[in-house]
């Protein structure tokens, strides 16, 4: 069964850098996955913060783009977060998306990063 494990939150201080790491199951990784982080702060849903396709492109919420950056290896997806602000927050959860012909979605079970000022 497919599944995917995150690492890598913790606590820095604004400006610092952290670098998640989601581990996935053989056979995640496909031309038609989207694998995509997403973050959630308390009461309010979660929101994407980077994207990155079967074929290679890369997405990034507005309030990310240009500090943190979405890539992968063979078995596990990485978002590397350069100068932290407080506002970047939150837990951060690893999203795995299959389209046709079989769908499927998968979520990791999520990281803590905060950040303080």
């Amino acid at each position: 069964q497919e599944r995917l494990v995150e690492s890598g939150g913790g606590l820095v201080e604004a400006g610092g850098s952290l670098r998640l790491s989601c581990v996935t199951s053989e056979g995640v990784f496909a031309i038609n996955t989207i694998m995509s982080w997403y973050r959630q702060t308390p009461g309010k849903p979660r929101d994407l913060v980077a994207m990155l396709t079967g074929g290679g492109s890369e997405n990034y919420a507005n309030s990310v783009n240009g500090r943190f950056t979405i890539s992968r290896d063979m078995t596990t997806l990485y978002l590397q977060m350069n100068d932290l602000k407080p506002e970047d927050t939150g837990v951060y959860y690893c999203n795995a998306r299959r389209y046709a012909p079989s769908s499927w979605e998968l979520w990791g079970q999520g990281t803590e990063v905060t950040v303080s000022s």
